[in-house]
């Protein structure tokens, strides 16, 4: 093909590729209808089911066809209210009691707009040097709340599976594990840790290592004595103790291990000492939440996830490490195609590529920024203060009534409970409760398995759940126990 053949074909492709281009006033419209669509979808929320069963044809939905001609937006964003969010959980209602609530924040909405738009790159200060600033100060911001030192480094993660990951991954770079060692590197954990962290030591390929499930104590914390004991039992076998993991607010029941006591067990015994506060770290924003998670300065690494006590939308963790050099060491490399950014940036400027995993990374510091700076911390304080006396309103309104058993008093915002019948097998009548609370709807709680009761959890961490919403659960709790016991 000669020059102008090939001249003539690039503008023919050209044109048929501008349709990703499109013009401005075609932009304000497709935004103002997805707005239109968004304030929608916000409405529908607050009346909607929590829950709705999947279509039994969901997979064979003409959405899911991917086709070579366009669609018109208004037929997309049908496809949208019916095929991919007209089923499932509806994780933003304020009625959402399961697993551990979250955001999303509108406000935070907005910043993942702007960071798609934008298309800025958060991993190092060359290509983005507004977006890495962004991203350190607020690892900074936390680092300074929970009690870290000036040295403390850290990165934002996709969330608490990859932070935890990455936690692991330079307790295992500073202890100098080799493969050859991971048979005798004990790990010590409790029957509440989340199972990521086992998780994350299968896939750094630590699956041989040692797992110690220390015993709980009455509040279902993990008992210092037991852990003292588990490591002297260790070395006199001649096991190497590696490292202790304490929760900082436990999925099934928002317990939280001593962690002070933990922390002194470490600095002892010389194990790396992690904290996994996924769910209660950003309860260290206020006093009450400082004051249960005490310790947790005293941790090598900690994680948290603001998607869930800061409210953001799914995608948002942070792992910090108190010697920031640490960090670094697991994670820091070389490419000689990144040459151009060294030869521009101070290469002892630390950015979040050399921090993670990742190198290609979403601007996911700008939804945390942007709704931090919109509202300002207080109004983050107040709703976390609130959830926690929520926790404590459900736990003694229900205590207070017939025939309900309650679990231990809540220490963040985890409540839990069963009803027992007088007659009849406790865990199964529970069983139909969570059951029939699912198909009815107008709440969503979940369940587990503590020691041989199956109990209800009611977890409330959503910014938009307030103490009518509780009442109406408690409401729709107690009628659904009543129509249970008639049947």
């Amino acid at each position: 093909m000669d020059l102008d053949a090939l001249r003539t074909e690039l503008r023919q492709l050209e044109h048929k590729a501008r349709a990703l281009q499109p013009h401005q006033l075609d932009r304000e419209r497709m935004l103002a209808d997805v707005g239109a669509f968004a304030e929608h979808c916000l409405r529908a929320t607050q009346t909607g089911a929590v829950y709705q069963p999947p279509p039994p044809d969901l997979a064979e939905h003409e959405a899911f066809h991917i086709g070579a001609a366009p669609t018109p937006l208004s037929e997309v964003l049908n496809d949208v209210e019916r095929s991919i969010i007209g089923s499932g959980l509806d994780t933003s209602s304020s009625r959402f009691f399961g697993f551990i609530p979250g955001g999303p924040l509108y406000t935070a909405a907005l910043g993942d707009y702007l960071a798609a738009i934008t298309n800025r790159y958060a991993g190092n200060r060359f290509s983005g040097p507004g977006a890495t600033r962004c991203e350190r100060a607020l690892v900074r911001w936390f680092a300074d709340a929970v009690g870290y030192p000036a040295a403390a480094e850290g990165d934002l993660t996709s969330g608490g599976s990859i932070a935890n990951l990455s936690a692991i991954v330079t307790a295992r770079e500073a202890a100098g594990l080799k493969a050859r060692d991971y048979e005798k590197a004990a790990v010590y954990l409790t029957p509440l840790t989340h199972h990521c962290v086992t998780k994350a030591l299968r896939i750094v390929g630590m699956a041989e290592a040692p797992l110690r499930r220390v015993a709980l104590d009455a509040d279902y914390r993990m008992d210092p004595e037991a852990l003292s004991e588990a490591i002297a039992a260790d070395r006199a076998a001649g096991l190497n103790p590696w490292l202790v993991v304490g929760s900082g607010g436990t999925t099934d029941l928002g317990t939280v291990d001593p962690l002070a006591a933990m922390a002194d067990i470490a600095a002892r015994e010389d194990l790396w000492f992690h904290v996994d506060a996924a769910y209660g770290g950003a309860f260290a924003l206020t006093s009450t939440g400082r004051e249960r998670l005490a310790g947790i300065e005293r941790s090598d690494s900690l994680i948290v996830d603001p998607h869930k006590g800061l409210f953001l939308p799914y995608g948002t963790g942070i792992v910090l490490v108190a010697n920031g050099r640490q960090l670094f060491d697991a994670y820091q490399d070389h490419a000689p195609y990144m040459q151009d950014i060294h030869a521009v940036v101070d290469t002892d400027d630390v950015a979040a590529s050399d921090l993670s995993p990742e190198l290609s990374r979403h601007f996911r510091g700008l939804r945390m920024w942007m709704a931090l700076k919109l509202h300002g911390v207080d109004a983050f304080r107040a709703a976390l203060d609130e959830k926690l006396l929520l926790a404590e309103y459900f736990h003694k309104r229900i205590e207070a009534l017939a025939g309900f058993d309650v679990g231990p008093y809540p220490q963040l915002s985890i409540a839990s409970f069963r009803y027992v019948p007088k007659t009849g097998d406790a865990n199964a009548f529970n069983r139909r409760l969570i059951d029939a609370l699912r198909e009815d709807g107008t709440i969503f709680v979940t369940s587990t398995m503590i020691k041989d009761y199956f109990v209800l959890r009611f977890a409330v961490l959503g910014y938009h759940s307030h103490v009518d919403e509780v009442d109406q659960a408690i409401e729709v709790i107690t009628a659904t126990v009543d129509k249970l016991l008639q049947e």
